[in-house]
């Protein structure tokens, strides 16, 4: 029989597997560049499409299992999959269109503020000022990433048309937004005793259902080559799939602002492999923006681990909120299923 965690430890977990979700789907921008004649809503539809279809494979007998409480929160799970069928078909127009950090960096880094904005309006959650001050932080790094790479390159020659670059900026809010919302209608059910595997397994296999028209309608190019495929598989084991799975684990144990927060560390990773392997250049500002991003991960990460070594066990911190997960935190089975 397993024990509960202690709420400290618990997050500092659920942050350690939010953190390598984000450095995998930092790979995403990277890799659709190796299939450069793949559109981005093929892209989109065979990662998030086909990666949810495999969770959804995975968490087949908790899904049965806890059927009758997925039926109960149908609403939300509907919400959470309408929202992951639309998040990477956005996204990825978004990096197309306004380049790869900007794209990744208005999606990631707006999304902090939606879902604060959610648990607010929704749950009625207080913004603690830790969280405040790393989202300030994030903040100002992914602005400074966005500059830099927005920041005409040394020939002269813009990197993206004013036009397009203002459309895919749209397009990144509107990521940012259902990326805010999916991750929330997840830790909402997580947090209702749904096992995570069970809740991402159903919000991102009816959501990969939902992608399986764009799939067949704009999906032929993926097939069209060795190479193609390749990238197809990879996205949709990869950063999909194994990030998700790794996601789902962390919102059993941190609030969804919380994850959209630690997630900001995803542009910085795709700033640097643009550096280093598709030969993009960062100026001054992007790598300050990257020590920022870095920083505001640090301000969520570090302080849970220092309360903890110098104020003796979790929760008995005279005039301390107790953590936003305390009471919500589940055991290693019932997390995993």
């Amino acid at each position: 029989m397993s024990r509960p965690t202690g709420p400290g430890r618990s997050a500092g977990t659920g942050a350690l597997c939010v953190l390598a979700a984000s450095v995998l789907w930092g790979t995403t921008g990277t890799a659709a560049t190796f299939a450069p004649r793949v559109g981005p809503l093929a892209i989109g539809a065979v990662a998030m499409g086909l990666g949810g279809l495999l969770q959804a494979l995975v968490a087949a007998l908790g899904i049965a299992r806890h059927a009758p409480r997925l039926r109960e929160r149908r609403g939300t799970v509907l919400l959470g999959a309408v929202c992951v069928a639309v998040y990477p078909l956005a996204f990825y127009t978004s990096m197309r269109l306004a380049g790869v950090a900007v794209g990744t960096v208005v999606s990631l880094g707006t999304a902090p503020l939606a879902s604060a904005l959610i648990e607010r309006v929704v749950d009625g959650r207080r913004l603690t000022r830790r969280w405040t001050t790393a989202a300030a932080l994030g903040l100002l790094g992914t602005a400074l990433l966005c500059v830099a790479e927005a920041t005409p390159a040394g020939d002269g020659t813009g990197r993206a048309s004013m036009a397009a670059t203002l459309l895919g900026v749209g397009l990144g809010l509107v990521a940012a937004a259902t990326y805010a919302l999916y991750s929330w209608a997840a830790h909402r059910l997580i947090t209702r005793r749904i096992p995570s595997r069970a809740a991402m397994g159903a919000v991102f296999g009816l959501g990969g259902l939902l992608l399986l028209p764009v799939l067949l309608a704009t999906g032929a190019p993926l097939v069209s080559s060795w190479s193609n495929a390749a990238v197809g598989t990879y996205m949709a084991l990869v950063p999909m799939f194994t990030g998700y799975v790794l996601f789902g684990w962390g919102l059993a144990h941190v609030p969804a602002s919380t994850a959209t927060t630690l997630s900001l560390l995803e542009p910085a990773v795709a700033a640097v492999l643009a550096v280093l392997v598709v030969g993009e250049r960062l100026p001054a500002a992007g790598w300050a923006g990257t020590a920022l991003v870095i920083a505001c991960l640090a301000v969520l990460t570090a302080a849970p681990r220092r309360r903890k070594q110098s104020e003796g066990p979790p929760g008995t911190a005279p005039g301390e909120a107790p953590p936003a997960t305390a009471g919500l935190t589940m055991t290693p089975d019932q997390a995993a299923d």
